[in-house]
C-alpha cells in the first residue's frame, strides 16, 4: 500500500484533516499517511507549490501526493490527479504543481469527474473531503489513473521563479519564508566546490554554467548588503545576518538565532541580487 502525504492550509484547530484521513482508511485502510503541512498560509497556493517541491524527492517514487490549498472551491475550477516519475498528485488545478512538473519534464494528469471515485455528495466548500481524498486513498489502492477521468493536457501553471544571469550578477525573488524566518530566494540550486559554488538552475530553467568565490558575493536584499555565502548558521554571531545555501540548495538569508524576514522587512516576490566578482 502506497504512502499519501497530506499538505493544506486547515490548520489543525479544527477537524478538516482529520476527516480527510478517515475517508482516505475507509477506502484505503492500509495506506500510510503522512503529514507534510497543515499550516501553509490561508489559500496562498505560491507556498504549498514550493513546499510540495522541496519534500517530493525524499518519498518513494510512487507515493501519492494529496494537496488542498483551494480558494476557488465550489467554482468552476478543475478538480485533477497527476501521474509523475516522483509519484502521483492530487487536488485542485490552481497552479499547486507547477514546480513539481516543471523539474520533471514528463507526466500526464487527469479530470477527477468519474463519480465513482468520489464520496456519494460533493459539498460546494470541502472538496478534500469529497473529492480529493477518496481519489488518492484509489491511487494509493492502486487504481489507473486513466480510470479517475479524462485527459487533461493545459493544467494551471504559476510563474516560474525570477531568476536572471546578468554580466556579474544574479538576479532573483524572494521565493518563500519558513517558520523560522529564514528568507529562501529563487537563486538555486548552488552546489558547494571547494570554496566556490555552482548554480544549476532549478525548474528546467536554461542559465550558462557558472561558478563564483562564495566569499566574494555581496547579496543585496531588503535594502542592505551582506558579504559572502556562508555554509552554516554558526559562522557567524548570535544576532548576526548572514546568506547560505539552504538544505533545498537554494539560496537563503538568515539571521542566526533570529528572523531574517522580519529583520529586513522582506516577503515573497521581492528582489534580490548576488554581485559576483
Amino acid at each position: 500500500m502506497r504512502v499519501i502525504t497530506l499538505t493544506t492550509d486547515f490548520g489543525t484547530a479544527d477537524g478538516y484533516v482529520g476527516v480527510m484521513k478517515g475517508v482516505m482508511l475507509s477506502i484505503a485502510p492500509e495506506a500510510r499517511l503522512v503529514d507534510l503541512s497543515h499550516e501553509i498560509p490561508p489559500q496562498d497556493v505560491r507556498r504549498a507549490a514550493f513546499v510540495l517541491y522541496t519534500a517530493v524527492p525524499f518519498f518513494p517514487p510512487d507515493t501519492v501526493h494529496l494537496a488542498v490549498v483551494d480558494p476557488g472551491v465550489g467554482t468552476d475550477r478543475r478538480a485533477i490527479a497527476v501521474r509523475t516519475p516522483q509519484g502521483f498528485f492530487v487536488g485542485p488545478d490552481n497552479g499547486l504543481f507547477t514546480y513539481v512538473l516543471a523539474e520533471v519534464g514528463e507526466w500526464r494528469a487527469v479530470e477527477l469527474r468519474v463519480s465513482a471515485y468520489r464520496l456519494p455528495q460533493v459539498s460546494g466548500t470541502f472538496h478534500g473531503r469529497d473529492i480529493f481524498a477518496p481519489a488518492a486513498a484509489y491511487l494509493a489502492r492502486g487504481v489507473p489513473l486513466d480510470r479517475l477521468g479524462p485527459p487533461v493536457t493545459d493544467p494551471v501553471l504559476l510563474p516560474v521563479p525570477r531568476l536572471e544571469v546578468g554580466e556579474g550578477r544574479l538576479e532573483g525573488e524572494v521565493l518563500h519564508i519558513d517558520h523560522f524566518g529564514n528568507v529562501v530566494t529563487s537563486v538555486g540550486r548552488l552546489r558547494w566546490e571547494g570554496d566556490g559554488l555552482a548554480l544549476d538552475a532549478a525548474f528546467r530553467r536554461a542559465a550558462p554554467p557558472l561558478r563564483f568565490a562564495a566569499a566574494d558575493a555581496v547579496v543585496e536584499v531588503g535594502g542592505e548588503a551582506i558579504q559572502g555565502v556562508r555554509r552554516t548558521y554558526g559562522e557567524v554571531a548570535v544576532g548576526e545576518r548572514l546568506a547560505l545555501v539552504g538544505s533545498t540548495g537554494f539560496l537563503e538569508i538568515a539571521v542566526r538565532q533570529g528572523s531574517a524576514a522580519r529583520a529586513l522587512g522582506v516577503r515573497p516576490g521581492d528582489p534580490i541580487t548576488v554581485r559576483l566578482r
